[in-house]
């Protein structure tokens, strides 16, 4: 026993020595041939006359692999001299791309890839760099990509790589389908979600072609979008492309819904470093919500309200983070708010930004050099890069600083391409359109977007340029700059006209949930009517100039912008002008309130007002006076009620609409891809301030009926069938109308 023990004892000694240390005196280096023997000494931070141990050794070895100049290195300590044998990696004299004749493909591949010209051929590089040169096509659409590599051996020191490329051709999406979706019919999914069946009217769509990355992107989408309505255990169990004969994709999406959950409490657990009262005026916010279906975006709102007391009260180094507890169908929510680490930002690192500017991505960050450091802040930094949607991918790092109480951010961006170009059609009972639109959203890496819109009906060509600054100053206020031309052809109001506009404007939001705009638009109208005009109506014609300010406010509680369930939006606007042939002022009010019965019905109520008037008893003149069209009141033919000069309606001064609708549950199988609503609509257009003679037509006009959508094999389709409950014997009245029409 005594002999293990002491066998024992002399192990744990022995291992527990420290390794002998020996002083550099001397070092040889052996191997090199282009990376200089001073080089070696800075990378390995090699010093002489310093202690080395066999530890230190080994940090040599590992310092010096990581630089990506050696094949195999070999050290050696002994008698005070270091030794260190050495075996470079061969240059890449040429990096040749073979079978990719897109230039920007080929640049983007390059981009990516860790292997470059002028630099080492490291082996190991070799098997990511083709997997990440398939991942890039995949992302195309080329699913079945076939890459190969080759190595040409030009000298021991050079050699030229040779990547043959075979890009095959796109799988796109034959058709999408959905298992599992009880609750939520699989047409509604199809909206949610990034992806698009493959259709001949499709031609411009990227969204076609099956990727992965676009199936990532519909999984989230899924389920932020069940879990926004209370899906609190949504599961996207699986998801599977089947490759079907002509070499397409039939993708499907099992899901596991769930139940349907309720919050049922709301509650702050606050650190006692902090006067609870501080926090007493949530209570009244929690208790609006309590009973409400769950939403992560509800718990997000209720963090922002936490966010700005914490910031009225200039609290520091506060942290907080959601507490939910699960119990049968209810959720109690409890927001702990703590003291957090007492650290500053000492420095913040931003790399991987090729084209956008360093400012751009700074602009979004709510911490500073110098600043306290809480991981609110710098979660909320990173979200806002984000949502800016320049970049395919941002990650961060917080590292050690100079100091225990210094911290350093490592931010790193993947860009993305940032254009976009789009164009649409559609036809219906109400006549034709087609617009094209192209934009860019990182114009000179600057962050800032241009965009050209082009439109065409049967009535009117209008193209519209626009340069926007979505955070001038670094103030997070949006500044733009617009210049349009249109023209019009209204033979059915009496007129033709042409207008030339330029302007310029500022948003910004003032309170929480309230944006305001203020802007400066000058015009040049030139208006001509029609021989089969009345006398009063020709006296309209001429050219008019004017120069107006603008301002507005929007106001928007909506659950969300996509296709919201629940809240309001209101928006006010006024013009008035400085200077005008013509002068008036003009008005506009739109409310739109939304609510869910139950999983299958969600209705809406929305309030439009319009009012012209001129000033200096002018005129309101043609152009200018408002109609309804048929969205705002069905059942009637576009701009046809309200006052009639001859046989032109003319609009009128003022103009009302309001609508209630609501979907119905399903109806038809849920293979039609059909969704239906009823709808309810009330409208008056009237005024005339040019001719005293002309009735006003102030007669409230109504129209009811069932509105239908249908996922055609042409196209999307919508119908209205409407049945008008009051007009005017001037009207022209629409009992039916259809609309086919998308984007490419």
């Amino acid at each position: 026993m005594f002999k293990k023990f002491s066998s024992l004892l002399t192990l744990i000694i022995l291992f527990s020595t420290p390794l002998k240390a020996e002083v550099i005196k001397k070092i040889i280096i052996e191997g090199n041939n282009r990376i200089s023997e001073e080089t070696i000494k800075v990378y390995g931070e090699i010093n002489i006359n310093e202690d080395y141990s066999e530890t230190q050794v080994n940090q040599i070895i590992n310092k010096l692999y990581s630089t990506n100049f050696f094949k195999k290195i070999d050290i050696n300590l002994n008698n005070n001299t270091l030794k260190i044998n050495l075996e470079e990696h061969p240059v890449i004299s040429q990096l040749i791309l073979i079978g990719e004749k897109n230039k920007s493909y080929e640049k983007e591949i390059k981009k990516l890839i860790r292997l470059k010209e002028k630099q080492s051929f490291v082996e190991s590089f070799l098997t990511k760099d083709i997997e990440t040169i398939k991942q890039l096509y995949s992302s195309l659409g080329y699913n079945f990509a076939k890459i190969n590599a080759k190595v040409r051996n030009l000298d021991k020191t050079n050699i030229d790589l040779l990547i043959s490329i075979d890009r095959g051709n796109k799988a796109k999406i034959s058709s999408i389908d959905f298992t599992g979706n009880k609750k939520i019919r699989s047409k509604r999914l199809k909206e949610i979600i990034a992806s698009e069946e493959d259709k001949f009217w499709k031609v411009l769509s990227k969204n076609t072609s099956l990727s992965q990355n676009l199936i990532n992107l519909d999984q989230r989408l899924l389920v932020n979008y069940y879990k926004s309505i209370g899906f609190y255990d949504i599961k996207i169990k699986s998801n599977f492309a089947e490759i079907n004969q002509s070499g397409n994709a039939n993708l499907v999406y099992t899901i596991d819904e769930g139940n349907r959950f309720i919050i049922d409490k709301i509650s702050t657990n606050v650190d006692k470093v902090y006067d609870k009262k501080i926090f007493f005026s949530l209570n009244d916010i929690f208790k609006k919500q309590i009973g409400e279906y769950y939403s992560p975006f509800k718990v997000k709102k209720l963090l922002e309200q936490i966010d700005i007391l914490i910031e009225e009260n200039d609290l520091q180094f506060v942290e907080h983070n959601v507490e939910e507890i699960v119990k049968d169908d209810t959720i109690n929510i409890i927001f702990n708010i703590f003291e957090g680490e007492r650290n500053l930002v000492e420095r913040i690192n931003i790399t991987g930004n090729f084209v956008t500017n360093e400012s751009v991505i700074r602009s979004e960050l709510m911490l500073d050099e110098g600043d306290p450091l809480t991981e609110i802040n710098l979660e909320k930094s990173i979200s806002k890069i984000k949502a800016r949607r320049l970049f395919k991918e941002v990650n961060y790092k917080v590292s050690n600083g100079s100091k225990n109480n210094l911290k350093i951010i490592d931010i790193d961006v993947e860009e993305q391409p940032t254009g976009e170009i789009g164009a649409g059609a559609g036809i219906g009972t109400s006549g034709g359109t087609i617009a094209f639109n192209i934009k860019e959203n990182n114009w000179l890496g600057e962050g800032k977007t241009l965009a050209f819109n082009l439109e065409l009906d049967e009535e009117s060509l209008a193209g519209n340029l626009v340069f926007t600054n979505p955070n001038h100053n670094f103030l997070g206020n949006s500044l733009y700059y617009n210049l349009s031309s249109e023209k019009n052809d209204k033979p059915d109001q009496g007129y033709e006209n042409s207008i030339i506009s330029a302007g310029t404007g500022i948003s910004f939001e003032q309170y929480k949930d309230v944006k305001v705009s203020l802007g400066l638009q000058a015009s040049h109208d030139d208006l001509t009517t029609l021989d089969s005009a009345s006398d009063s109506l020709k006296k309209q014609s001429g050219s008019f100039g004017e120069f107006a300010a603008t301002y507005g406010f929007t106001n928007d509680k909506r659950n969300r912008a996509f296709m919201p369930t629940s809240g309001s939006v209101l928006s006010f606007n006024q013009s008035v002008p400085l200077y005008a042939d013509k002068s008036f002022i003009s008005n506009t009010l739109k409310i739109s309130k939304y609510h869910s019965f139950n999983e299958d019905v969600v209705g809406s109520g929305k309030l439009f007002l319009s009012s012209i008037n001129g000033l200096n008893d002018d005129d309101v003149r043609l152009s200018k006076r408002p109609g309804l069209s048929t969205k705002r009141l069905r059942g009637f033919e576009r701009n046809k009620i309200g006052p009639v000069d001859g046989s032109d309606h003319i609009g009128g001064n003022y103009a009302a609409a309001v609508n209630f609708e609501a979907n119905l549950p399903n109806l038809l199988p849920e293979n039609t891809n059909t969704d239906f609503g009823l709808f309810l609509d009330f409208g008056n257009v009237w005024g005339v301030d040019y001719d005293d003679t002309i009735e006003d037509s102030n007669k409230i006009r109504s129209s009811t009926g069932i509105a239908m959508n249908w996922l055609s094999p042409i196209g999307p389709m919508s119908f209205v069938l409407a049945e008008d409950l009051a007009k005017a014997d001037t009207d022209i009245t629409e009992s039916f109308t259809f609309n086919l029409g998308t984007t490419f």
